[in-house]
Parts: C-alpha cells; structure tokens; sequence
C-alpha cells in the first residue's frame, strides 16, 4: 500500500499484492464471511471479498459490511448454504442469514449487459448471459477504489481497474468514461462525492468536469431511489462530510428542491446544520445509532426553524405544506414525514416552555416525545444529552419553583 509505483499490469492481468505488500488481515473481516469464502472455495468455487470492505481495510479502516463475490450462481449458492434468501428481479443476489440479524450478501461476478440484453436470474451461455468474469465484474463497477478483490484463501489483494493507484494518489476516479457512466445512471455522480468525501480523497480531474456537467441528470432518477441513498448519508458514521460535499457541488437543489436550494444559498441555515451534525457525529462515534425519524428531523429543523415564529393556525398543516411547496425530487415515506412533523411540533412547544415556563405535560403520551425531549436538548444545549437528562431536567433547571412536571398541582380546599 505505501508503494507509489504501483500500475497496471497488462490489459488481462490483474495487479496482485502478496500478504506481506498489503495492510489487509483476516483478523479484522467478520467470522462468518470468512466461513462462506472458505466454503466457497472447497466447493470448487471462486470467492473474494469485494466492496467496501476491502477498502476501508486497504486504508487502515475497520469495514462494516462485508460483501462476496463469486462465480457460483445464486440458485448453487441456496443449494450449499443455511437460511439463504434469494433477492432481486434482474439480477439475483444471495443473502445469507446469521444469528443476531446479520446478513451476508453474496453475488455472483457479473458483466455489463449488451444493449437489448434481459438480465436474467439463470441466464445460460447465450449472448443474454449476464454473468461473468472477475475481470468482467471490476470493470462494470462505479469507482476504481470500490472495485478491489480481496483472495482469503491466498491473502492476496487482486486489482484490475488502477484502484490500488488511486488510493496511493488519494483520488476517486470513475472506470471508464465518466461522461458515459454518468448518463447510464446519473446517481453515480451522488455516490462519487460520498465516497469522496468520506474518504478526505480528490476527485479526480477528468471525472469532477464531467460530473459538474451532467449533475442536472439527477432530476430523471426515482425520488425512492434518492431515498435510499440519503439514508445512507444519514445513518453513516460521519454524516457532516458527505453533506458539506453535497452542496460545494450543487447537488442538494437537484435532490432537495427548495429546502436544498435554500442551504446552498443560505449559509446561515447550513451553518446551524452542520452544527447539529457536528453534535450527531460525535456520537456515533461513541456508540449512539440515531433512527432515521431523529436524523431527519435535525436534518430539516434549520429549513424550517422559521416557520415557527410567528406562525399562526395548525402547525401541522403549515409543516405538510412547506414539504408539499419543497417539491423535492426525494420521496419520504408519508409515515415518516408524519414523524417528522409531530417531532418539531413537541420540540417547538418544549423550546417556548423554556421561555414561558408553561408546558402541556400531556404530550408525554406521544409516541415521539421521547426523540423531540433529546432533540430540545440537543437544540438548547448544543450538545447530545448525558445520561439522565431529559426535557424534564431541563424545565427545571429553569424554572426550579413551578409545579414538577407530571406531578399535579395540590388542589386548593374550597371555601363555602
């Protein structure tokens, strides 16, 4: 990996790392995926791990998902293997089941189709055939860095695209022509600035002019795909980086409408965002999993922190609308957005409690009250709460005289 003259062998032939010329161990990819490439692999098949993992290890990073590559077919694959579930219309995927809900997925090496081809699941040797090698399998990869193969077995680092140069050079770069995988699917561009910017890597020069000029691309694709790609930028352990890289290439107007057109030109709004994902951040670090209704309530609380002042009616439907006249590209499940507006509306009234002292203690039977008390905290305070706080400490602490909360006040003896 310190390396710098690694590069490409022959068209064909990988460039291949010996143990001893990587920082990859066996030490730190999970159990259970090392149990299914050993298997793989004494059944006479071919099996690396691949992704991410191979990645974040490369870069001395503990990976989260481990993902399988191989050239056994998903339907062999069911066959040998224990609470298999086969998913996926076009292309089929294998995603074995462990105890504690962990799921393995594993893949077969596939090829980018011919145009007109039908993927599908047991396609046979046939010109339709969308499997493939594992040389065919990196090249139809998104990026250089994300395409690496690691062999447990021979504990070898495989790469045939330029992604071990890459990541010496610090770059993300797209495998083949960026203009062209762009257009095949424009949700490319989202996932280069991720990767990007998790990493701390430059984008490469070739790929950032291309990606600049095709991001109103974006405006074509499924908002529920947009969807999943933000959940992903929000669970993630560092959210911050991916969000500021978002908007410096102008892509929050294509996926957020108005509430994205109004960080990237309002850096007061954005500064307050990122304030709070600083906050969120720091900790995940230490072990904290928000929930996606939490993430996006902070998400959109600065968009709409306005709305509150002075507003006048029922904030619920003052909220629904200002999400209907957004006119974002990305689709929120009606379940969450109902979350999400109950959320700001109890945080709201618990933020003008701490000013008024008068608070409506029968909010605590909502469903959401819990995740708007650690938001109010989080808002007032500008930290995450510590073990025991909670709105109700707060109103105290401010008002240490007025009548405890959920504690009734003792009724005055009539006077006859």
């Amino acid at each position: 990996m310190d390396d710098p003259n690694i590069t490409l062998g022959r068209p064909d032939e990988p460039v291949i790392l010996k143990r001893s010329e990587h920082p990859v161990s066996r030490r730190n990819i999970d159990p259970d995926a090392l149990k299914i490439l050993y298997r793989l692999h004494r059944l006479g098949f071919t099996a690396y791990l691949t992704g991410g993992a191979v990645r974040d290890m490369m870069l001395g990073k503990r990976p989260k998902d481990f993902d399988i590559v191989t050239d056994a077919r998903p339907g062999q694959i069911k066959k040998r293997f224990r609470d298999v579930y086969i998913i996926g219309r076009r292309f089929r995927l294998a995603h074995i089941h462990f105890r504690g809900e962990k799921v393995i997925e594993v893949a077969t090496f596939r090829k980018t189709p011919d145009l007109g081809d039908q993927d599908t699941p047991e396609a046979g040797t046939g010109p339709k055939d969308i499997y493939g090698t594992p040389r065919e399998d990196a090249f139809r990869r998104d990026i250089t860095i994300n395409a690496l193969f690691y062999d447990a077995v021979t504990t070898s680092v495989i790469d045939y695209v330029g992604g071990l140069e890459d990541l010496n050079q610090r770059r993300i770069r797209v495998i083949g022509d960026p203009g062209e995988r762009f257009r095949e699917d424009p949700v490319r561009i989202w996932r280069v600035v991720r990767y990007a910017a998790r990493a701390g890597f430059d984008i490469e020069e070739a790929t950032e002019r291309e990606l600049a000029s095709h991001r109103h691309l974006l405006t074509n694709c499924s908002g529920a795909r947009f969807y999943e790609e933000f959940n992903k930028d929000l669970i993630y352990r560092e959210t911050r980086p991916v969000i500021e890289a978002l908007r410096k290439y102008g892509i929050f107007g294509h996926i957020l409408g108005r509430a994205g057109e109004d960080y990237e030109t309002d850096p007061v709004k954005f500064s307050r965002l990122c304030s709070f994902l600083d906050i969120e951040d720091r900790a995940k670090s230490e072990g904290f999993e928000p929930c996606l209704e939490e993430m996006y309530t902070l998400f959109f609380w600065p968009w709409l922190e306005s709305a509150f002042a002075g507003a006048y009616g029922d904030m619920h439907v003052i909220l629904k609308k200002a999400f209907v006249d957004a006119q974002m590209k990305l689709i929120l499940p009606r379940n969450l957005r109902v979350h999400i507006i109950e959320i700001m509306i109890i945080s709201a009234k618990m933020i003008q409690a701490l000013s008024s002292g008068h608070m409506r203690w029968s909010m605590r039977g909502r469903s959401q009250y819990g995740l708007a008390s650690r938001l109010c905290l989080l808002i007032e305070k500008g930290r995450a709460p510590g073990n025991g706080e909670s709105f109700e400490s707060l109103f105290r602490e401010a008002f240490p005289s007025g009548a405890p909360p959920g504690e009734k006040r003792r009724r005055r003896p009539r006077r006859y």
